[in-house]
């Protein structure tokens, strides 16, 4: 396989806004080997000069792990590209099948250099906030396999987030809502984290030291979904509401 040009159609499908061909129809690919295009690819936005700024979870859901055969979350890298103020315009033209999904945001407070868990976790956060992660494969169909997606960096695309929190509000067992234009398209609770959103920081702190990642002070860490992705469309205002975090929102234009 050439991860080098595997890398390249990846990025530019993203960056043309124009979807692909699944990796996996054509050639045989392992989650290694997924890794591996992921970072390529996002090298060549760091080349064009976008800037890490933290990370996001997928398959935080155990039943969705079950399903797809997997033990393990999958993880990607978000840029200062993919982020959206909260109440800014997001353009649908700039995506392929843009879906939105409720979530809960961490702000790393000093370089995480060592193993965490749960009983320290909150000596490296500053703050939590509510947001909402945009989705958008860059394969045909929103069609793709484990490793497809990964080497997709997990479709990750855009990203908002509310106002933070103290990191003593809590978290888990929460209410959480997705809204489009004030009413309700999904509904759902926290504990669809891995059962607790502060285990999903512990292991992407896990996972990133595991890749040679470093969490450095100021990344921002997405848990991962508290509901399925609902699809989005032109002129709607996308609201994500968690008890105690209150909500963040964009419009699509």
């Amino acid at each position: 396989m050439n991860y080098n040009k595997t890398a390249e159609i990846l990025d530019l499908a993203s960056f043309n806004a124009k979807a692909t061909e699944q990796i996996s129809n054509t050639q045989a690919i392992n989650l290694d080997e997924a890794y591996a295009i992921q970072s390529i690819s996002l090298g060549r936005r760091y080349i064009r000069g976008e800037q890490l700024l933290g990370l996001k979870l997928g398959f935080t859901s155990k039943a969705k792990m079950e399903q797809m055969g997997v033990h393990d979350m999958i993880w990607g890298r978000l840029t200062d590209k993919m982020f959206y103020k909260s109440g800014s315009d997001l353009a649908i033209k700039d995506f392929i099948h843009p879906r939105a999904e409720p979530e809960i945001a961490f702000r790393v407070s000093k370089d995480i250099d060592q193993v965490i868990t749960l009983e320290n976790a909150k000596d490296y956060v500053d703050g939590l906030a509510v947001a909402i992660e945009v989705i958008d494969s860059r394969y045909e169909n929103f069609k793709f396999s484990l490793e497809d997606v990964v080497a997709d960096n997990c479709s990750s695309a855009g990203f908002t987030y509310g106002e933070w929190m103290p990191v003593e509000t809590k978290i888990q067992d929460i209410s959480m809502r997705l809204s489009f234009d004030g009413e309700p398209v999904q509904e759902g609770n926290s504990n669809a984290i891995l059962g607790n959103p502060w285990e999903s920081f512990v292991n992407a702190a896990r996972l990133a030291r595991e890749n040679g990642e470093v969490l450095k002070t100021g990344s921002i860490i997405l848990a991962g979904a508290a509901t399925p992705a609902v699809y989005l469309k032109v002129n709607q205002k996308v609201t994500a509401w968690a008890d105690g975090l209150g909500s963040a929102s964009f419009k699509t234009i």
